[in-house]
């Protein structure tokens, strides 16, 4: 767990709510619509997808669907352009099995709290390797409580 000064990347989007148990099929068919999207318009991913979290209600959760991009481009009805916001951020690397992302929440929870640091409301994961081709055991994600910066 660190530490991390982002900066700010812009994305193309969904944003939907769900219960989170659709969660893996709602992220299944958002990220292939995405990419349609993207090449349709010549453009590639910037790096790997990402889901931004702006509550964490399990049986709806706001959440942002989506890949970074190297220039914002216009959306259509249902994907956006979006970003992701500069600043401090706590993060942790999260290796396993998706069931088992809680433990690692949990832990960088405890870390930002030990280190009296203020999240903000919202939270986002970095998927870096491919649930469909990846043993669930070697699932890497990223995950980001940005910070509150009071000077």
């Amino acid at each position: 767990m660190e530490i991390k000064h982002t900066t700010k990347t812009t994305t193309l989007a969904i944003r939907l709510t769900t219960p989170v148990e659709k969660l893996s099929q709602v992220m299944g068919h958002c990220y292939p619509e995405i990419i349609q999207y993207m090449t349709s318009k010549g453009v590639q991913p910037m790096g790997p997808p990402y889901a931004l979290y702006y509550n964490m209600d399990m049986s709806a959760l706001d959440i942002e669907i989506g890949f970074p991009v190297r220039d914002s481009l216009e959306g259509n009805d249902r994907i956006q352009p979006a970003s992701l916001p500069a600043g401090k951020a706590a993060m942790a690397l999260h290796v396993g099995p998706y069931e088992k992302i809680e433990e690692t929440y949990n832990a960088l929870a405890a870390f930002v709290k030990e280190r009296h640091l203020t999240p903000k409301t919202f939270s986002y994961e970095f998927y870096l390797n491919d649930p469909r081709e990846t043993k669930p055991e070697d699932l890497k994600t990223e995950i980001y409580f940005p910070l509150e910066d009071f000077g």
